[in-house]
């Protein structure tokens, strides 16, 4: 297979590694990218994996709490400036209205809901997008529940960029469930904990953690202690209940949440525009090419 420049570009901002490191890992690997990951990894010029998803389409993320019921959802633009717009604010707003009344499964089935004004949601969208001149897209939500006695926490982020919304159960101080929002805002946890993480990514962590030390020169003898110690680090990046609380580093969240007898029962985690594609706009260009057609 050919390894092309944008292959290697993008392994390079996936894992932080040289050009020619990037390029012999994909030739490797056969062009494959999680493979050339590990294959970094294991020779130690990758730090851990984490996805370099650019965050790329504007927008907010919004979420709206009624009594024992909450949504959390993301609205894209196509610039920044039009998701401060008030027009656009309102739309959101509306949206999470709607939303949280009639509760669809999905996003196609909130597209063809009825608003106030009979306008169906799709269309409602569509006469946004005439007034302010911008695709706008309404890409996700998650609708949540909670019992009488436990308590949402909603917190929003860089200007709604990111969106958190926590289910707590035990306590009914939003405050506490809020903290933890926060906190899940700041370091993004995957998993709530280790026993949600799936085998396979468990599997795979160890193989490459495994070959990382022995390319270390490790004593094989004493690889596999080293490689648990490296995988409990590993639970820690990843699930929420191990990670350092971040208003308190002296204690996990796990001790947080104990400390005021609540569980985590579920969290949501949006960040604007994670995973799409930006357009990417090269303007001292565009005039550039604008001059020279005149």
């Amino acid at each position: 297979m050919a390894i092309t420049a944008q292959m290697v570009k993008e392994l390079r901002e996936k894992t932080g590694a040289g050009m020619m490191d990037c390029k012999k890992a994909l030739q490797e690997t056969g062009g494959d990218m999680e493979k050339a990951i590990d294959y970094l990894r294991e020779k130690g010029i990758a730090k851990a994996q984490k996805k370099a998803d650019r965050i790329a389409a504007e927008g907010v993320a919004h979420i709206l709490t009624d009594g024992n019921d909450a949504v959390i959802l993301e609205v894209n633009s196509e610039t920044d400036f039009v998701a401060k717009n008030e027009t656009f604010k309102r739309l959101v707003e509306e949206l999470a209205a709607v939303l949280l009344a009639q509760k669809p499964a999905t996003v196609e089935e909130a597209l063809e809901l009825k608003m106030d004004n009979g306008q169906t949601v799709s269309e409602y969208i569509h006469s946004a997008v005439a007034k302010i001149g911008e695709k706008i897209t309404l890409r996700r939500f998650a609708i949540r529940s909670k019992g009488d006695n436990d308590a949402f926490g909603a917190y929003l982020h860089l200007g709604s960029k990111i969106g958190v919304l926590t289910v707590l159960e035990g306590t009914k101080d939003e405050s506490v469930a809020k903290d933890v929002a926060m906190h899940i805002a700041a370091l993004n946890p995957k998993y709530i904990s280790r026993d949600m993480v799936t085998k396979e990514e468990i599997d795979r962590e160890r193989e490459v953690l495994t070959q990382q030390a022995l390319n270390e020169g490790k004593p094989e003898k004493i690889v596999e202690r080293i490689v648990e110690g490296r995988l409990n680090k590993f639970f820690e990046d990843i699930c929420l209940l191990e990670q350092a609380f971040v208003k308190n580093p002296d204690q996990t969240v796990e001790q947080f949440l104990k400390s005021h007898q609540a569980t985590i029962k579920d969290f949501v985690r949006f960040e604007v525009g994670e995973g799409l594609e930006k357009r990417s706009d090269n303007f001292a260009e565009e005039v550039m090419n604008q001059l020279k057609n005149k």
